[in-house]
């Protein structure tokens, strides 16, 4: 079971997120609707990945991956950004802070699918090392 945790603060951005996400086998989602509720839940449960947005009230999406990327514990998890920010710059900036993939809205399910897929089987491979 693959265990993701969506943090975006649109309920119809979640939901289209996770929409998309349900065609895959074997996750389970958790919602947070921004980067302080997000780190909340990381630490009560283990995700296997994190799908976050940048803009959000309260902590944003940047910040969120410098929490993740700074904690010993979390920082394996891979973190897939998606947002409406599309400029070089942004992603630039967010892969530099340490996001592993960059995605720009309107979200196209496909490529969000691959990208997901992408990290799955990259976890697999390393569950089945001996």
């Amino acid at each position: 079971m693959t265990n993701i945790l969506i943090v975006e603060d649109s309920l119809t951005m979640r939901q289209l997120i996770i929409f998309a996400l349900k065609r895959l086998e074997n996750i389970n989602i958790t919602e947070a609707s921004d980067g302080m509720e997000a780190l909340k839940k990381l630490s009560e449960n283990s995700f296997d990945m994190i799908i976050a947005d940048i803009n959000m009230p309260v902590m944003n999406g940047l910040k969120l991956v410098l929490h993740i990327r700074s904690n010993p514990g979390y920082k394996h998890i891979p973190v897939i950004i998606i947002t409406t920010e599309g400029a070089e710059e942004d992603r630039q900036r967010a892969i530099a802070l340490g996001a592993d993939a960059y995605l720009t809205k309107p979200i196209q399910t496909q490529k969000l699918m691959e990208v997901v897929n992408r990290f799955m089987e990259g976890r697999e491979a390393a569950d089945s090392e001996p």
